[in-house]
C-alpha cells in the first residue's frame, strides 16, 4: 500500500548561498556530494526539464531550488532547498523530501531519514574542505559501489570497520589507513548504519545499508586532478569484495 512521506530538515554549512546553490542546484555541484545527475535540458529555469525527466518547480538562485518527478498512479518525489546567508559567511539550509513509498513504508522511511543525515553531512564536508574544486564520482548512481551478497548480513558494518581498522565504536577524528589503496584520512561521519572518512583529496562514503535489505555499498568523491573513474570503481569493487570474501 503506497503512502507520503515527509522528511525536514535544517542544517547550517560553512559556505555562502552563492557557493551552496552552486553544490545542490547544478549537476557538476551535486557529483562533489551526493551523486551526478540532474543535468537541465535547455535553460535552466522554473518549468525546465532535467535529463532524468524531473521539472525543475523553483529556480531562483541563490534562495530556493525545488525539483519533482511524477510518475503512474500519483506517485512523486520532491525535493527542496530553502538558502538563508548568515553572519559569518554560513548559510542555513532548509531541506525538504517529500514523495511517496509504495511498500515496506517503515523500512523505507528508515532508510531514506538516515541517508539524508549522512548526505546533508557530506554536503558539510565538501563545503568546508573541497568547496569549488571539482569531483570525480566513483561508483554506479546513484546507488555506488555495491559489496557481494555476504555483505548484506547483520554483520557487513562490523566486517567493513574491522577492515578500515576501526571498532565497533568508531569516532569522528580517528585516523584511518587503507594502505593496499593509498588512502589516509579521518572518520568524519560515524552511526551504526554510516560511516565516513576524509583525506587530503576525497570523501570516501559507505553505506550500511544491510540494516535495510541491501548490501554494503560505498561512493568516492575523488577531488585529485586526473581519477579514471573505471579504474577507481574496478579498484574499490576489488577492495570490497576481499572484505567480505
Amino acid at each position: 500500500m503506497s503512502a507520503e512521506f515527509e522528511i525536514r530538515r535544517e542544517v547550517e554549512v560553512p559556505a555562502n548561498p552563492d557557493d551552496v546553490w552552486e553544490a545542490v542546484a547544478t549537476a557538476a555541484g551535486n557529483a562533489a556530494w551526493l551523486f551526478p545527475g540532474g543535468e537541465v535540458e535547455g535553460e535552466a529555469r522554473t518549468g525546465a526539464k532535467t535529463a532524468d525527466g524531473s521539472t525543475i518547480t523553483t529556480w531562483d538562485p541563490p534562495v530556493d531550488f525545488a525539483v519533482r518527478s511524477e510518475g503512474a498512479d500519483g506517485w512523486f518525489n520532491a525535493v527542496e532547498f530553502q538558502l538563508e546567508g548568515r553572519d559569518g559567511g554560513t548559510t542555513l539550509v532548509r531541506y525538504a523530501h517529500t514523495g511517496i513509498f509504495v511498500d515496506d513504508w517503515d523500512s523505507q522511511y528508515d532508510a531514506v531519514n538516515q541517508h539524508t543525515d549522512f548526505y546533508l553531512h557530506t554536503l558539510g564536508q565538501y563545503l568546508q574542505y573541497f568547496n569549488g574544486r571539482r569531483a570525480t564520482f566513483v561508483g554506479d548512481v546513484p546507488g555506488g559501489i555495491m559489496g557481494p551478497a555476504a555483505s548484506a548480513g547483520a554483520d557487513g558494518m562490523s566486517r567493513l570497520r574491522t577492515a578500515l581498522g576501526l571498532g565497533e565504536e568508531s569516532q569522528e577524528g580517528e585516523a584511518v589507513q587503507i594502505q593496499s589503496q593509498g588512502v589516509e584520512g579521518v572518520v568524519d561521519y560515524a552511526t551504526a548504519n554510516f560511516l565516513g572518512v576524509r583525506s587530503g583529496d576525497a570523501l570516501y562514503r559507505f553505506f550500511g545499508r544491510n540494516a535495510f535489505g541491501g548490501p554494503v555499498g560505498m561512493v568516492v568523491h575523488a577531488f585529485a586532478d586526473g581519477v579514471d573513474p573505471d579504474a577507481e570503481k574496478a579498484k574499490w569493487q576489488a577492495w570490497l569484495n576481499g572484505v567480505y570474501a
